[in-house]
Order: structure tokens, then sequence, then C-alpha cells
């Protein structure tokens, strides 16, 4: 149920929203230039690779060594805008079309996460992520990595097509309010070094 669920109301969203994103990405090439669409490999089902998509919110600006210059300097207003109403992320429903993630489930985070998980943290894996979830919904990116893996892994647990219906209107009411959208303090979520080691800019 949950996978014609997801790619019906995939496919209604991305082609009733089109001319939202049309207009999104000529503000993105416009302010930013190219590409427009930001690529990622994110780790899927049982931590199987997959490119994730979303409208790109920061520049390419870099120091004298060529090195990305912090989080902070390189999102611009437009990318504050996209990511407090979690516009960027409607290239994801093209990710969840073709099968990759679902509406709800764990975030696809880094692949360089994967050997910092405990055992227990690795069972977020055991399902494919989504665009929005447990975690998401009880704190996002205000939260602690620990905190979040707990909901993950309750979420797995626990997980219903009720549970879903909850999350994804719960999720409606939460970006309407722009909730829980950076840690205090943070443009993004911190790096996640393994447990009770965290360092800055990393990407929630």
């Amino acid at each position: 149920m949950k996978r014609p669920f997801d790619f019906l109301v995939s496919l209604v969203l991305f082609t009733s929203l089109f001319p939202i994103f049309f207009i999104l990405a000529f503000l993105v090439k416009l302010k930013l230039g190219s590409p427009i669409i930001f690529k990622q490999l994110r780790p899927g089902l049982n931590g199987k690779p997959f490119n994730l998509y979303k409208l790109r919110t920061m520049t390419d600006q870099s120091d004298g060594d060529g090195e990305l210059l912090p989080d902070f300097l390189r999102i611009t207003p437009l990318g504050k805008f996209l990511r407090k109403y979690s516009l960027d992320e409607y290239p994801q429903l093209l990710n969840v079309i073709k099968g990759d993630i679902s509406l709800v489930g764990p975030r696809p985070l880094l692949m360089e996460y994967l050997p910092l998980y405990t055992k227990e943290q690795s069972k977020r894996h055991q399902v494919k992520p989504g665009i929005t979830g447990w975690a998401q919904i009880n704190g996002r990116n205000a939260i602690t990595w620990e905190e979040k893996f707990e909901l993950d892994v309750w979420y797995v647990n626990n997980r219903s097509f009720l549970l879903d219906m909850k999350i994804l209107f719960l999720t409606v009411y939460k970006v309407a309010v722009s909730e829980g959208i950076n840690q205090p303090g943070q443009v993004t979520m911190e790096s996640f070094k393994g447990s009770n080691s965290t360092v800055e800019r990393g990407h929630g």
C-alpha cells in the first residue's frame, strides 16, 4: 500500500506544482547560476546509494585554498527562503517516483556517516528514507543527532500507514510555521562525527 500511495501522491504533487517549481528554478538560475539542481549521493534502503535531488540554495564560493566557505557565508536570502518553507525539497518528488525514497521515512543523510552509526542507529536504514519523517515533526534540526536517530529507529519499529498519514499532516503544519529548521546559532545541522562527537558545517 505504501509504494502505490507514494507513487500516486508524488506524481500528482509533481505535476500540479510544476509551474511553481519552474518559477523557483528560474530564480535559482538568476541568483545562483548553474546547476539549478543540487545532486548528492545518499544512502537508501540498506545503505544502497542513490542520487538525491534538491534545489540549489548555496553559492560555490571558496577561499584562497579552494576550500568551500562556511555554510552561513554561502547561503543566500533566496536559499534561506527555500529552506524555510522546504521548497528546496521539491525535486525529491522525482526520487519518490523513481522509488529511491518514500514520502515518509528517516531522512537520507551522508554516505560518510554510515560507518559512524551504532548498531542501534543503523536500523534507520532498514526502511526506505523519506522526504519527511518522525524526527522531522519532533524537532527536525533543533534536536541532537542522538535524539534524531532515536526517533528514526522508533519509526522503523512502529511504522504503519496511519502513522505515515499523521506525519504527513503534521509536516504541513511544521513547514507552515517554520519550526525546527536550524539548530540554534547554526545555518544547517552540524556534521555527525559519531555519538558524543560533532563538529560544525554538516548537512541535515
